[in-house]
């Protein structure tokens, strides 16, 4: 298949890490468990089966962590991408509700609705909720997704329309601990 003249156009155009949620000032916190997948290692490609819809299946990866710090009150997970060539990072996950006594969701549980009790999906890429697996522009290069798992000391306690900004504006000052992996996508 031939290049696509845009995504060779805009190749060095990327929203950037900086702008991820992982990077606020005001969110930081101590990076004191792990966020892993049984799908993929830190820093490697995301399998074709979790990529986003029209293109793939759309499954949401298998994800694990340690023990998060005492005190956890609800996990939140945010998937980004912050390759996107225009604009602030794509969101590709905006989950609130995970029970900090699992040590992980098994595949395809980012589906909206979880079949995982408690765990609600806010807007996200294209305004859906739940898992919206890669689908970066061919040609542009590899795209980073970066899956954020943030330690609350408190429930958000935000209501079913929630968004990211919601989010960040409800769980300032409450991280009292973060995971991060970071998967990789290209279409070429």
């Amino acid at each position: 298949m031939p290049a696509n003249p845009l995504g060779v156009a805009l190749r060095n155009r990327h929203a950037g890490h900086h702008t991820l949620v992982w990077a606020r000032p005001d969110l930081q916190a101590p990076e004191n468990f792990t966020l892993t997948s049984p799908a993929f290692d830190h820093g490697a490609p995301i399998p074709e089966k979790h990529r986003g819809r029209l293109f793939g299946a759309n499954i949401s990866p298998a994800l694990n962590w340690t023990q998060p710090p005492a005190g956890t009150a609800e996990l939140v997970l945010i998937v980004q991408d912050p390759d996107v060539p225009i604009g602030k990072p794509a969101t590709h996950a905006l989950t609130l509700g995970i029970d900090p006594s699992l040590n992980g969701i098994p595949e395809n549980a980012l589906t909206n609705p979880s079949p995982i009790p408690g765990i609600r999906h806010g807007k996200g890429a294209l305004g859906r909720r739940g898992w919206a697996g890669p689908k970066p522009p061919r040609s542009h290069g590899p795209h980073a997704y970066a899956f954020q798992l943030f330690a609350l000391d408190q429930t958000p306690g935000l209501p079913a329309s929630f968004t990211l900004d919601d989010v960040i504006a409800a769980i300032k000052g409450h991280a009292i601990g973060r995971a991060r992996l970071d998967g990789t996508y290209e279409i070429r």
